[in-house]
């Protein structure tokens, strides 16, 4: 099976049995989708969206944030992974808002990987759920998908695995495979015991046709 054919039979499979893929993460704007991506790292986006209403309440915006103190929003985050770190990041991140874009979150990521404690996974997050941009964001799930169903081979970074999974997904279809990729390892292919049983990409899956041999 080619690397073709394989990308192919897994986005036809994906296209008809997971047409509603979204982010779990719950947000209404580019700032609140950037705030919990943040929030999200290590993190699960359960505990991220019971913490996020206080947070959003308190500061709708990146002029509100940028107000508080290091402290103020630690009180609302503390009980996600390393909190300190991500409520510093938050403040500093707010306040460049503020002062270099107007309050705008960037659309590109460039810029967005200019704010405080943004790396290249989020900044592809923001373009492709907010700003609908063919960016492919890759976390451990993806990552570790990717390399099992054999969309990617020898892939040993993010960024090696993004740049195999956006040579073979058609453009229009990045944003949507991102959400198909991460919600598939986080249900089914999970990484100490993958749901094969419970898989529909066994046909395509390299992992698993070599140990049917």
């Amino acid at each position: 099976m080619t690397t073709k054919q394989r990308f192919e039979g897994c986005l036809g499979w994906f296209a008809a049995n997971m047409q509603t893929a979204a982010s779990e993460l719950h947000y209404d704007n580019a700032f609140q989708l950037l705030v919990a991506v943040m929030l999200s790292a290590q993190c699960t986006d359960k505990r991220v969206n019971m913490v996020t209403p206080a947070l959003f309440r308190a500061y709708p915006t990146p002029q509100a944030m940028s107000e508080a103190t290091k402290a103020d929003i630690f009180g609302y985050i503390h009980s996600v992974s390393y909190p300190n770190s991500k409520a510093e990041h938050l403040l500093a991140t707010a306040r460049r808002l503020v002062e270099a874009y107007d309050g705008v979150v960037p659309d590109n990521i460039a810029d967005l990987q200019t704010l405080p404690g943004v790396g290249r996974k989020t900044a592809n997050v923001v373009c492709a759920v907010i700003y609908q941009q063919p960016t492919m964001a890759v976390d451990t799930h993806i990552f570790r998908v990717a390399e099992r169903i054999g969309l990617t081979t020898g892939s040993r970074t993010p960024y090696q695995t993004e740049m195999q999974l956006v040579r073979y997904i058609p453009q229009e279809l990045i944003p949507k495979a991102h959400h198909w990729l991460l919600l598939h390892g986080r249900y089914v292919c999970q990484a100490r015991k993958p749901h094969c049983s419970e898989c529909g990409l066994t046909t395509w899956c390299r992992q698993y046709q070599q140990e049917k041999k």
